[in-house]
């Protein structure tokens, strides 16, 4: 799911020469993806709470494979390419809204263990990461044959997710009832009544992590190319380097962390304090090397924040809720994703000093939240929490 959109960042360039259409045209197929799928997320999150993840999941990866054919079509036989092009990606935005998301509460449900559940959260961020770290290479690859044919690497993926997860996926029962849902939406209150302090923190750091990580994907991705003259796959692989030691940090703090919510709390802490010292760091000296240095080491430092969110909140929180409570966990990394690039273009349209100075601004902001708000010795928090 990664790759079906961030692959296509580096082929904006050429969809946007080859249609005939503006800067912000283009820029609007990554958005209206990120849009719908905020929008759709919690329902999903709901519905794969009261149906079942696989019954969420299957559905929605074909939606999002139909979506990517539609668009792959469209760049070559429609006469309105580029609104057929955006209504595939509708599409691919109301699959995607049922399919990443729902995995981080399936793990959860998977094991009971919460060494685990971590582990397997790790290996998630890992994942996802790895597409991250894929996805400039393998588009930058493919539209060198043809600026369309990533489009069409969509549904390819979407299918191989859906024969993945339905044959190999095997989810136990539910030992509970399905809640009505107007019990539902009582429990969900109780929820963030009583827990509200620290789910709104986690919420607030995963937004703010994805805004700078997506935007400084954008600032580095212009400044490779404008600044140093790199292009093309060289420029994939380039970008590539921070996002590698992102994955690989990920997959080890998910085996590290194991049930220590302290553990958690003080991961988050490095990992937001060492994405701080690495903007001003660059902001000193910000030659490409010096630039690709710290950013591998901002990029570990998002690492190990990762895989403790989403472990915070996948064992805080039983599984009849889970879907749905970190359905707006997912929301928020799709709005920091989605506000990322923006805001560090109109960054860049100032100064490019200004790139350092937000960022640095709000990885301190994320590890006040943290110190603030994130208190694992609550008994609140250490317990799962219990809503009948």
């Amino acid at each position: 799911m990664t790759l079906g959109n961030s692959m296509l960042i580096p082929v904006l360039p050429a969809i946007e020469k080859e249609l005939g259409i503006s800067s912000f045209q283009v820029s609007l197929i990554i958005t209206v993806y990120s849009i719908v799928a905020i929008l759709l997320i919690p329902i999903a999150g709901y519905l794969s709470d009261k149906i079942g993840r696989k019954a969420v999941i299957v559905p929605c990866l074909l939606i999002a494979g139909a979506g990517g054919a539609l668009s792959a079509w469209a760049s070559v036989n429609a006469g309105n390419a580029f609104m057929w092009i955006i209504a595939g990606r509708i599409l691919q935005g109301i699959g995607s809204a049922g399919a990443a998301p729902v995995v981080i509460p399936l793990i959860g449900d998977l094991f009971e263990d919460d060494e685990q559940i971590s582990s397997g959260l790790g290996l998630i961020e890992t994942a996802n990461t790895a597409g991250k770290v894929l996805s400039p290479i393998i588009g930058a690859v493919l539209a060198s044959f043809v600026w369309y044919l990533p489009f069409w690497f969509i549904p390819f993926f979407s299918l191989a997710g859906v024969l993945l997860v339905f044959f190999l996926v095997k989810v136990p029962k539910k030992k509970k009832e399905p809640q009505s849902f107007k019990e539902f939406l009582h429990c969900v209150k109780g929820i963030f009544q009583k827990s509200g302090r620290w789910l709104y923190a986690i919420f607030a750091i995963g937004g703010l992590i994805m805004l700078i990580l997506f935007g400084v994907l954008f600032y580095l991705s212009d400044t490779l190319e404008k600044k140093y003259g790199i292009d093309g796959i060289a420029k994939g692989f380039v970008l590539a380097v921070p996002l590698l030691a992102l994955s690989i940090s990920s997959f080890i703090a998910g085996k590290k962390i194991g049930n220590s919510k302290h553990l958690m709390k003080m991961l988050i802490v490095i990992g937001m304090a060492l994405l701080a010292l690495s903007f001003a760091a660059i902001r000193v000296q910000h030659s490409l090397a010096f630039l690709i240095v710290f950013l591998v080491i901002g990029g570990i430092g998002i690492g190990i924040a990762l895989p403790s969110l989403d472990a915070l909140i996948t064992e805080g929180i039983e599984q009849e809720h889970r879907g749905t409570i970190t359905s707006f966990y997912s929301s928020m990394r799709f709005i920091g994703v989605a506000a990322g690039p923006p805001l560090y273009a109109a960054l860049m349209g100032i100064s490019e000093h200004w790139i350092y100075y937000v960022s640095v601004g709000f990885s301190l902001l994320a590890l006040l939240i943290v110190l603030l708000f994130i208190k694992p010795e609550d008994k609140e928090q250490a317990a799962k929490l219990k809503t009948t």
